[in-house]
């Protein structure tokens, strides 16, 4: 996604951890172009990504 700008921190961060940004972004990208290309709909698709980023704030804070 070229559109999506790029973590900076304070301190520089890994090659493995800028790997993983970026490996995720892309397992994203595809399921989402993925689940277009199978007619679901854009409302569903942004409300199942909703609901994965609550659980994962949700399990972050409780821990």
């Amino acid at each position: 996604m070229s559109n999506v700008t790029r973590l900076y921190h304070a301190l520089p961060m890994s090659p493995e951890i800028n790997c993983a940004v970026s490996a995720i972004d892309k397992a994203i990208a595809d399921a989402v172009d993925a689940a277009k290309a199978a007619g679901l709909p854009q409302g569903l698709i942004v409300g199942l990504l909703h609901g994965h980023a609550h659980a994962q704030t949700h399990q972050m804070v409780t821990q």
